[in-house]
């Protein structure tokens, strides 16, 4: 696999309101455990669209993994300004990753015009990738189910790989364990 694609939640369908929340570290440790794995294996690109939650920390884990891999990193979002309407922190922060991106290239030009524009940037990434990788609680999907229901239906060859609860709960743990302090 060369090209994979990386969604999952925003922030707040998985109760994350701030920047600072402890919750964002183990997502972006599960994230960079998957990744290191699928580099190791041959993997040369990463896309996301860019949106709020697992997309741009998944950006972010990347440029960090660059620092040790040969790795690239694709912002396709569905259309220009995605982030107008985002908290002005998080708008900073998407328009500093959109300027180190390896590529960045919004699919419409001009702003948001309806949702057809998603469900072109679900097929168009799917079409450019080999797999995907998605966090995601199949019982409580989110906006993701929509990427997740397009990427099983591909009439391609396209693997599904999943980051579960019990995947991050196994990263907390982990991160846990790591620190001598808890080895009572």
């Amino acid at each position: 696999m060369k090209v994979l694609t990386v969604t999952g939640y925003k922030p707040m369908e998985l109760n994350i309101f701030k920047e600072n929340d402890p919750k964002i570290a183990f997502v972006k440790a599960a994230i960079t455990k998957k990744l290191i794995g699928f580099i190791e294996e041959g993997l040369e690109w990463v896309l996301v669209s860019g949106q709020m939650g697992v997309e741009m920390w998944t950006a972010e884990v990347v440029l960090d993994l660059k620092e040790e891999y040969e790795i690239n990193l694709a912002i396709i979002p569905p259309f220009e300004n995605q982030e107008s309407r985002w908290p002005e922190e998080l708008q900073m922060k998407y328009q500093e990753l959109t300027m180190v991106a390896d590529f960045y290239q919004p699919m419409y030009q001009g702003d948001y015009r309806g949702p057809f524009q998603f469900v072109a940037k679900n097929k168009w990434l799917i079409d450019k990738s080999d797999g995907c990788l998605l966090l995601l609680d199949e019982e409580h999907p989110g906006s993701n189910r929509y990427f997740h229901e397009e990427a099983r239906q591909a009439t391609k060859d396209y693997a599904i790989y999943l980051i579960t609860p019990f995947d991050l709960d196994e990263v907390v743990e982990e991160i846990r364990m790591s620190d001598p302090e808890n080895w009572g």
